[in-house]
């Protein structure tokens, strides 16, 4: 598998990363020892980068699956849930939560700890709250480097990290992006790229690629939000039976990719400025055919353009 420079970071990591949230969160819902092969699956089959989170609820399972394995040959990333049911959290909660962190991971040290799920009306809050914890927490050695990470569901142009990037503060930020919504290649990767700032990918397959009645939904919202271009518009008139599900049919081709699936990963894996994409699944066999999609080439030129044509200028979806 490739392997790629984190940023600013000079940590060196594979260009996949195993993602231990989303809607599997690693096969946690069939107990954690299903959850930990899932992780020691991935690093058996090369991956060095792990991304969990407290909210996931993972953080346990994946200490178990890399218990015992050399700490200096994977590189973990997890986050800090900054709001709570009574508002947001402080330093102190953060201070507490970081410390359960280590002991669930059974590490010293997290290499990426991030704020997660930042909004922007909140940003200001984690800026000038809660970063200067981090910071404490990385003169002690607990925490490598310094993230944040998008509500990509909700955030779907990215207006949080378009106030935080530009000031430069995080090492690495995760951001969502796909073949639906790649709006973060206007918004978010060129100062990510000028800055040296490591991007974590998140989203790059959702619900919409497998799920026909998902991505309508997201297609009539497209056209909702007036951000149907002409030739998505000539498209959506020229699919087959009028199946506007069927919309990205012309990806699957000898030439181009043998599923939406891989057409997405190889998407989001070639996009310059994508650092490490993400991949979650609690399926051994799914984890590979993910890996293997990451592994291959980009989707040819033709399919790119005729992507960038169809969605270029949507920003109002995630795909979930």
């Amino acid at each position: 598998m490739d392997t790629i420079i984190l940023g600013r970071t000079g940590l060196r990591v594979t260009v996949a990363g195993l993602g231990c949230g989303g809607f599997s969160r690693i096969g946690i819902t069939k107990g954690e020892a299903h959850a930990a092969g899932i992780a020691r699956a991935a690093y058996d089959a090369g991956v060095t980068f792990f991304d969990t989170a407290t909210a996931y609820g993972t953080e346990t399972a994946l200490g178990q699956g890399l218990s015992g394995i050399k700490r200096d040959s994977y590189v973990l990333s997890t986050k800090f849930p900054y709001r709570g049911r009574d508002g947001v959290l402080g330093a102190d909660d953060l201070r507490n939560t970081l410390e359960n962190s280590l002991r669930a991971l059974q590490t010293d040290y997290i290499d990426v700890y991030h704020i997660h799920a930042v909004t922007a009306a909140d940003y200001p809050y984690v800026r000038d709250t809660l970063l200067p914890e981090m910071q404490r927490a990385q003169q002690l050695g607990k925490i490598r480097f310094l993230g944040v990470t998008e509500q990509f569901a909700v955030d779907t142009a990215h207006e949080m990290l378009q106030i935080a990037l530009p000031e430069n503060l995080f090492d690495v930020v995760m951001t969502g992006y796909n073949i639906l919504n790649p709006s973060a290649a206007r918004r978010v990767l060129p100062t990510a790229i000028a800055n040296n700032v490591a991007v974590l990918c998140m989203f790059a397959v959702r619900r919409a690629l497998h799920d026909p009645e998902q991505l309508k939904t997201d297609l009539a919202r497209i056209i909702e939000r007036g951000q149907c271009a002409d030739a998505l518009n000539q498209a959506l008139q020229a699919v087959p039976d009028g199946d506007r599900s069927r919309v990205l049919d012309f990806l699957l081709s000898p030439e181009a990719a043998a599923s939406l699936t891989e057409a997405a990963y190889r998407f989001a894996r070639h996009t310059p400025g994508i650092t490490v994409t993400l991949t979650g699944t609690g399926n051994r066999e799914h984890l590979l055919q993910n890996l293997a999609s990451l592994s291959l080439p980009p989707l040819p030129s033709d399919a790119l353009e005729q992507l960038n044509a169809l969605f270029g200028s949507v920003d109002c979806v995630s795909g979930q």
